[in-house]
């Protein structure tokens, strides 16, 4: 199982990858970013990803001290200095999101108050991998079309697995 805590297996991965890799290594984004123990969620992780993907970067983010965390972002140079951060309710719990492009790819940060490897963004990405190395390359192949299509990661698992509710459902896998 590839430890998705650390962005080491990007480097030989597929050409998307290898592009995250130079860019989160470049910028030392999870050397300079660790006290909000950073990781690499969603689809170029698990490479279900397609042309216009994000990175999403997850970090725990106390939000009694979010301006510390925004000020260490501006400080690695990692956003730009006018980006708007959001702050969704995830599950009843207030977090922030911030959105931008760097060096040709869009970036999501997600901040919540809960370790990182406790986050729906983590644990889905998780329940996929395992589904994805079960279910082998054609069902990949299918995930890949149905988002090519317009369909979210999640309601894409929901429709080849048959899952009523997606985004809990592969919390239990």
């Amino acid at each position: 199982m590839l430890d998705f805590t650390r962005i080491d297996y990007l480097k030989d991965g597929n050409e998307r990858q290898k592009k995250a890799y130079e860019i989160l290594t470049k910028h030392r984004v999870f050397d300079k970013l660790k006290d909000y123990s950073p990781i690499l969620a969603g689809t170029v992780p698990i490479e279900i990803d397609i042309k216009g993907s994000d990175l999403d970067l997850i970090f725990e983010v106390d939000l009694k001290y979010e301006q510390d965390f925004l000020d260490d972002l501006l400080f690695c140079q990692l956003i730009p200095h006018d980006v708007e951060v959001e702050y969704p309710i995830v599950n009843g719990e207030k977090c922030m999101t911030l959105n931008f492009m760097l060096e040709g790819f869009p970036i999501e940060i997600f901040g919540q108050n809960k370790p990182t490897k406790q986050q729906n963004a983590y644990l889905h990405m998780m329940a996929e991998y395992k589904i994805l190395k079960e279910k082998g390359e054609e069902f990949k192949q299918r995930i890949i079309e149905l988002k090519k299509q317009g369909i979210k990661t999640e309601p894409a698992f929901g429709i080849l697995l048959g899952l009523e509710n997606p985004y809990e459902d592969l919390l239990k896998f």
